[in-house]
């Protein structure tokens, strides 16, 4: 096995390292989602934090590591009676994207099915990771039917099997930790919340840093074991220094005030729910510990809030993550008013919690720079802005749209988009094959089963239930001898599963002299940027047609960037006639071509 790359020889990323160190500390924070572009060691830090982790004691041969102090009376493995305890280190269980729900939750033996005739349940990933660390790369590329597997089971702490005849509850409480590219796409707001905090990461545009992170890295691909020796005494120090954290932490004490400042700053940035608060009061009591005291500071909650609220404010998927600093430091402000301020009052920098300051980064906890983010509020009045320059920052001949060679049409100001809302879920009929997504019903590969059938052509996942079904009619007339089933390849069958696929969603904008009204437009526009937040979420293609003067023209090829599709209908001008029957031959046209192009993607 390959030595894990240290924690402690992690250039910078102060802000990732402190969130791993609070959920060692506390695993009760509940994770971190760690999200930045591609190369910036999220995977290296994440997976070097498993050889910090304290030991963990567990029934011998209980494959769900059920605790010797308080053993699961539900465990499939019980009941426990007086077994030995056996200590190993705590696990981290990596959930590739592209595994199974059978490897997820669990499924019969299908060996000792076949060869023993008996019903046993082999355990998953949701099993090994009870007690330790489960891990998802590329969290937001995960199917759908994994995703609500994940939330099941974080907000029980059990999982539930319920298949092929095996009916089995077993205790699977982890810390969730997970890594994501945004501009791959985003991640569900059910699951999003279910990480205690969050974190912006992005590579140092320092030559020194840049340098050394170089350095280390070619050493420790030259001799992992000499490399990780060099840093073992660091990491000891740390190792010793979370343990005195664990044991400090039931004696950090939350008053009042800080509860207050606590309900304040979730108050003032308007999150849904209650979690925000609880994994802040957490999250607060883990850096005091960390910090080796037993109260709670102002800088304790400031820098609670930089790490547990970006990802939970009301916001629009087209605004930029991160949190209004400025508007953090008012609410503190405010909230300190009325409960004593002994702590400090003015929200500090953050200088006593952490033993290192936030790397400055584009967003995020360690952001710097509130006023690239436009604002806290994610419907403001920002785009108005925009639209409102466009007199003066844009000529007639241009505004976003090609030109419709319409000499009498006038272009006129760009109308900002109205206030978007939730758009009605919108499907097409019947059952797709589609690429996946969140809209309409398809027949994918990793969806729910639903049933099975006789395989076409090569079996790619088989129904155990229904293949012993067919096989066990015939069990005397193929002189079966002993327990295990004699099947053959006609008894075979393959499971049929259902999921989501994204559509092609096509707008078709009429952007003539009827609609210049401001108003008009302006209404025009926040309808079909409610419908694009829609499509956002569910994966969809979009494509945008504008019409007026004397024809039509594709403003927007059919695209999975919706964001491109929001910033040509916000600077989308009007004027002129309008061309409704041209503007239905281009979306015919662009149909079609869509059809050659991807014949299994259907549109709205």
């Amino acid at each position: 096995m390959t030595t894990p790359y240290p924690f402690t020889a992690v250039v910078g990323m102060d802000d990732l390292r402190l969130a791993l160190l609070l959920n060692a500390v506390s695993p009760a924070v509940g994770g971190v989602l760690v999200r930045g572009e591609k190369g910036t060691a999220k995977s290296t830090a994440v997976r070097a934090l498993s050889a910090l982790l304290p030991q963990v004691g567990v029934v011998a041969g209980c494959r769900f590591s059920c605790d010797p102090a308080a053993p699961d009376p539900l465990c499939p493995d019980g009941p426990h009676g007086n077994e030995p305890t056996v200590h190993r280190p705590s696990r981290m269980v990596e959930l590739p994207v592209g595994a199974s729900e059978d490897r997820l939750v669990g499924a019969l033996d299908i060996e000792r099915a076949l060869a023993e005739g008996v019903k046993a349940f082999e355990p998953g990933l949701l099993a090994e990771a009870h007690r330790g660390v489960l891990y998802v790369d590329e969290v937001n590329l995960l199917h759908d039917h994994l995703v609500d597997l994940l939330l099941d089971a974080a907000a029980m702490g059990a999982s539930y099997v319920e298949r092929e005849g095996v009916s089995v509850r077993h205790a699977s409480r982890f810390l969730l930790v997970g890594t994501m590219n945004p501009e791959e796409g985003e991640l569900r707001p059910q699951l999003l919340d279910r990480f205690g905090l969050t974190v912006e990461v992005a590579a140092s545009r320092e030559p020194g840093s840049r340098v050394e992170v170089v350095r280390r890295r070619l050493a420790y691909d030259d001799d992992p074991e000499a490399f990780a020796a060099h840093w073992e005494d660091r990491e000891g120090a740390l190792r010793d220094r979370i343990a005195a954290a664990r044991a400090l932490l039931p004696e950090v004490t939350l008053d009042d005030g800080v509860l207050h400042r606590i309900a304040a700053t979730c108050a003032a940035f308007e999150v849904d729910g209650m979690r925000a608060d609880i994994v802040m009061a957490r999250t607060a009591t883990a850096l005091a510990a960390w910090a080796g005291r037993t109260s709670v500071t102002a800088d304790d909650v400031r820098q609670a809030a930089l790490l547990a609220l970006p990802h939970r404010r009301r916001r629009n998927p087209f605004d930029a993550p991160g949190l209004d600093e400025d508007k953090l430091d008012e609410a503190l402000a405010d909230s300190a008013a009325e409960p004593d301020g002994e702590d400090g009052q003015d929200g500090g920098d953050g200088g006593e919690g952490p033993d290192d300051d936030p790397d400055p980064g584009p967003g995020g906890p360690g952001g710097r720079g509130p006023e690239d983010r436009g604002g806290p509020a994610p419907d403001g009045p920002a785009s108005d802005g925009a639209g409102a320059s466009g007199s003066s920052g844009s000529g007639p001949s241009e505004g976003g749209v090609p030109a419709q060679g319409s000499p009498q049409a006038p272009e006129r100001p760009a109308a900002s988009a109205g206030e978007p809302f939730r758009a009605k879920v919108l499907t097409v009929p019947g059952l797709g094959e589609g690429a996946a997504g969140r809209r309409s019903r398809a027949r994918t590969e990793h969806g729910r089963t639903t049933g099975s059938r006789r395989p076409r052509g090569a079996l790619t996942k088989l129904h155990l239930a229904a293949t012993v079904r067919a096989a066990a009619p015939h069990q005397r007339a193929r002189g079966r001898s002993g327990p295990g089933l004699v099947v053959r390849a006609d008894d075979l069958r393959q499971a049929t599963r259902e999921g989501r696929e994204g559509n092609l969603v096509l707008f078709l904008v009429d952007a003539s002299g009827s609609m210049a009204a401001r108003r008009r437009m302006g209404a025009v526009k926040g309808a079909v940027l409610s419908l694009l937040l829609d499509a956002y979420q569910r994966r969809d293609k979009v494509g945008l047609i504008t019409f007026r003067g004397r024809d039509a023209s594709l403003a927007l090829p059919p695209t999975s960037s919706v964001d491109a599709a929001a910033a040509r209908l916000e600077s989308l001008p009007t004027g002129g006639r309008t061309p409704l029957a041209a503007g239905l031959l281009k979306a015919h046209d662009v149909l079609r071509v869509e059809r050659l192009r991807d014949p299994a993607r259907r549109a709205l």
